[in-house]
């Protein structure tokens, strides 16, 4: 069964367990529901076309949440897990918030070294700034004073993907930790529906982090990712779009050999296709 299917019968389950004090007819109901949900998932072939313009192995996840309608390219490497890479940001701004190791989105890191691949990390940045420029160091030394106990406590708590931590500062980038394009999809939707272990508060307050395009028609809310460092390099953009509030959620998932692959550019231009086929960025969804 499709892994996406999985993680959402988690809820399904959740809610099965909570309806027993109300008889077996809901019970039996809720296990309808659990049954009927793999109708609603579509394989989008046809999406194929923008992975192959830009000679990248992928995946696409669409979750439309009004409909309940999922659109997929590629099931079976939605299945697969993949390091986070930056894509982690999100949950480690939700842990250091949580145990005020962040103390809000304006405190800042101080910084004193080069970074050569990214100069805009080299100055003073505040959790908003290093967020949005995705800065590495920022969230290392955050990682270091959450600590491995409770960055481990955390994780066990949310399931995220293996929970696995080698070294505490590098445990999303060296193929310790790993997770799923649908684990991804599964995480970024409880986030906004106030769903995780964590203070509304603080998950608000990285929802907010995450709006990076906000229109008259449409917001646009996600976190991208990159190991760009491994000879085949992962990229990510996980989030969702709303319009109308309606949100729909997507995890866009691509990987590739060529040294010369601009992926910031590229990776922006799959999910914008992708998206625009599918009928947003109109305020009409």
């Amino acid at each position: 069964m499709l892994v996406t299917l999985t993680t959402f019968a988690a809820d399904y389950l959740l809610n099965f367990m909570l309806m027993k004090r109300f008889g077996w007819m809901l019970i039996a109901i809720g296990v309808c529901l659990a049954a009927c949900a793999p109708n609603n998932v579509k394989e989008e072939k046809d999406w194929e076309k923008y992975f192959t313009q830009y000679k990248v192995e992928g995946t696409f996840m669409l979750f439309n949440n009004a409909q309940g309608e999922f659109k997929v390219y590629n099931l079976e490497r939605a299945k697969q897990r993949f390091l986070p890479a930056s894509t982690f940001k999100i949950f480690n701004s939700l842990v250091g918030l949580q145990t005020g190791i962040i103390r809000d989105t304006s405190m800042v890191i101080p910084w004193d070294s080069v970074t050569r691949e990214f100069p805009e990390w080299n100055q003073d940045l505040s959790m908003q700034q290093a967020f949005k420029l995705s800065a590495v160091p920022y969230y290392q030394e955050i990682a270091r004073r959450i600590g491995q106990p409770t960055m481990q406590l955390w994780l066990d708590s949310v399931k995220y993907g293996n929970m696995k931590i080698s070294r505490i500062d590098t445990f999303w980038l060296d193929n310790s930790l790993l997770i799923s394009p649908d684990e991804e999809l599964g995480f970024v939707k409880k986030l906004y529906f106030n769903q995780l272990p964590f203070a509304k508060t603080n998950m608000q307050t990285v929802r907010e982090v995450m709006l990076m395009e906000k229109t008259p028609k449409y917001e646009l809310s996600y976190k991208t990712g990159w190991d760009y460092k491994d000879t085949k390099k992962i990229g990510w953009i996980v989030g969702w779009i709303e319009e109308n509030r309606h949100p729909s959620f997507f995890v866009l998932n691509i990987e590739t050999e060529d040294p010369n692959f601009d992926m910031p550019k590229n990776r922006m231009a799959i999910l914008r296709s992708i998206l625009t086929e599918a009928g947003y960025f109109q305020g009409k969804m």
